[in-house]
């Protein structure tokens, strides 16, 4: 599929009001740090930062910059894992360039409009990851959980997500990983579409 016909199509994705309500904190956030002209940064933090955090922070980093909007998508976790290919996978299906950086590395790059990420998985801490001066969003349950304290987080926000791994061994695994992707990009675009209006 194209991107820009995946990014149309979110115009009409379907958000609870429950939903809207948990999204309502991070548009505050990103509209708050626009409006003082601050760097806006995203850590998305999930347990193994292999699927729900990695499709967050590439759809931010996407529909940030289809919005023309400034802000820094990372990614993390308590442990380092993979960036589990059907989530690369999912993300391919909506048309996003994203290929392993070298034929053997566990990293992998997102390009859109000329502006590149890298992505790969590691600990929320991590030293390519900002260290103050950015918004923790907790994606799972368990990270949630499990983190009380994310050391130089100005803010926390809880936004979890279902974990498509329940379907690792079933006839569905594509179906939900793909849903699982596009709920994230539906989201994330109702966040961005309410700052850019």
């Amino acid at each position: 599929m194209n991107l820009e016909v995946t990014i149309a199509s979110l115009k009409t994705h379907s958000i609870s009001d429950n939903r809207k309500v948990l999204l309502q904190p991070l548009i505050d956030y990103v509209q708050l740090k626009k409006d003082k002209d601050e760097t806006v940064r995203l850590n998305f933090i999930c347990t193994h930062n292999s699927r729900r955090s990695q499709m967050a922070q590439v759809w931010a980093f996407v529909l940030s910059n289809h919005f023309e909007l400034e802000v820094d998508s990372f990614s993390g976790g308590v442990e380092v894992t993979e960036f589990f290919p059907a989530a690369v996978e999912a993300l391919k299906a909506s048309g996003i360039e994203i290929n392993r950086a070298g034929p053997t590395s566990a990293k992998y790059e997102v390009e859109y409009k000329n502006q590149l990420l890298s992505c790969f998985s590691k600990l929320y801490n991590d030293a390519v990851n900002p260290n103050n001066g950015f918004a923790s969003v907790m994606t799972c349950s368990d990270a949630d959980q499990n983190c009380p304290i994310v050391s130089g987080a100005e803010k926390r926000i809880s936004l979890t997500y279902e974990d498509p791994k329940a379907f690792d061994d079933s006839p569905l695994k594509q179906e939900m990983y793909r849903s699982r992707s596009l709920q994230i990009a539906g989201e994330l675009y109702h966040v961005f579409k309410a700052i850019a209006e």
